[in-house]
């Protein structure tokens, strides 16, 4: 996200990320928003006494796992129909395929996978809920998942911001690092199919 993470946490403070946190991991209008580096420049700023580490990790876990659980309770509900749903800036029915090609391959460990892939975060649980996975499978994986994404990357930023000197000097491109490590296996698994390709270059044709 070419915006600046940072003076977006400050606004919006520890209960704007968890908030963020929550949309993204399952909630349709979530696909868009920068949860890989927020959590973990939220991590750093915790490092300079901003923001307790201890309730940004507890408190983003709980939201992520909460926001899964609504995505695959929303996926169970409404079945089949969220294919038919019209294209809109809240929903992209390109995101929508991927992710169901990328559960349909990995099964319940896309929930795991998916947390650290923006946009197939997203709609991965709705996936599962569409799929009619038991809800026993998927709370584990739920947890498992919520677990390593927003742990690993609050307390990276933590530890990095308590470990390196100057450590703002990097915070920048490490966390556009992060997001491009992040959409890369995305942006790969799209220009690997015929059909994306045509797609994206008719898009940029235009």
């Amino acid at each position: 996200m070419l915006f600046d993470i940072e003076l977006l946490i400050k606004t919006v403070g520890l209960l704007g990320v968890v908030g963020i946190v929550f949309a993204e991991s399952g909630l349709l209008v979530g696909f868009f928003l920068p949860g890989d580096g927020l959590l973990f420049t939220a991590g750093f700023l915790a490092s300079q006494g901003f923001i307790n580490i201890n309730l940004l990790a507890w408190l983003s876990f709980v939201a992520a796992v909460a926001g899964d659980s609504v995505g695959y309770y929303f996926g169970k509900r409404v079945g089949p129909l969220i294919f038919k749903k019209e294209e809109s800036f809240w929903f992209s029915k390109d995101h929508l395929r991927t992710s169901n090609e990328f559960y349909k391959k990995h099964g319940g460990k896309t929930i795991i996978i998916a947390r650290f892939m923006p946009f197939v975060r997203t709609f991965a649980p709705i996936l599962a809920g569409v799929g009619e996975m038991k809800y026993s499978k998927f709370v584990f994986y739920n947890i498992a998942g919520g677990f390593l994404w927003t742990f690993g990357l609050s307390l990276g930023g933590y530890y990095m911001g308590n470990i390196i000197p100057n450590a703002d000097k990097y915070i920048l491109p490490i966390v556009l690092a992060i997001i491009v490590v992040s959409i890369l296996p995305t942006a790969i698994h799209i220009l690997k199919d015929p059909e994306h390709r045509r797609r994206l270059f008719a898009m940029f044709k235009k």
